[in-house]
């Protein structure tokens, strides 16, 4: 176990699974007992659903001071940047499957004044993003394809949880190892024990017939 695993660890809230109805009001139910908003931005083309964007975004900035984390699932993400930059993004994350040019990305993310994560969907070698880590915030690996909430965790993730940890401890980085897809009191845990420092988790908090409660658990689980 990496020697910060399940220590000081960080619960990011997907709105995905939200009630928009009363978005407001659920965000404000989880905000003691998370550390980010995770916003999951998808086009219909790099994956087939249609999820929200700035508007959105633009709308949870007036409600709190979280952090709010961008998930761009965009086939094109950096188009959108200077748009999620004004909503009042603090972290864009880019699938490494939909740009050409990481390095740029998080030079114009920064740019922007927003910190750049990148991300990689099942399918995809934890290892491509290697060469861009001392310039990251974060990795996020999905342990899901990437669309739809409530997809059952895929033990593939952990692996490259390992991986990840291993090359950010060795090069002495404060990097984020962001685990996001099936994440519940269970499968959270074995993520923390590989090494994941951010836990995302959509349905099993904003599903839950205790929504608070189900935020804390794993607030408690991460040791915040």
């Amino acid at each position: 176990m990496p020697p910060n695993a399940g220590t000081g660890g960080k619960v990011a809230a997907s709105v995905l699974s939200a009630d928009f109805a009363y978005l407001a009001e659920q965000v404000k139910l989880v905000e003691p007992h998370v550390d980010l908003i995770h916003v999951d931005a998808m086009d219909a083309h790099f994956v087939p659903v249609l999820s929200i964007g700035p508007v959105v975004v633009e709308s949870l900035r007036r409600v709190t001071d979280l952090p709010l984390h961008c998930h761009l699932m965009l086939e094109d993400p950096v188009a959108q940047f200077e748009q999620f930059a004004h909503a009042g993004a603090d972290i864009v994350t880019c699938h490494m499957e939909a740009v050409a040019d990481p390095a740029g990305v998080v030079r114009k993310a920064g740019e922007l004044g927003m910190k750049a994560g990148l991300a990689v969907s099942p399918g995809t070698p934890v290892e491509e993003v290697f060469p861009y880590l001392d310039s990251l915030d974060r990795v996020l690996i999905m342990s899901v394809e990437p669309g739809w909430a409530g997809q059952p965790f895929l033990d593939s993730a952990l692996g490259k949880i390992e991986s990840v940890r291993s090359r950010i401890e060795g090069q002495g980085l404060k990097v984020e190892v962001e685990v996001d897809g099936g994440i519940n009191d269970r499968t959270g845990a074995r993520c923390v024990a590989a090494g994941a420092s951010v836990l995302a988790a959509a349905s099993s908090i904003f599903k839950a017939d205790d929504i608070a409660g189900a935020a804390r658990a794993l607030a408690v689980l991460v040791g915040r």
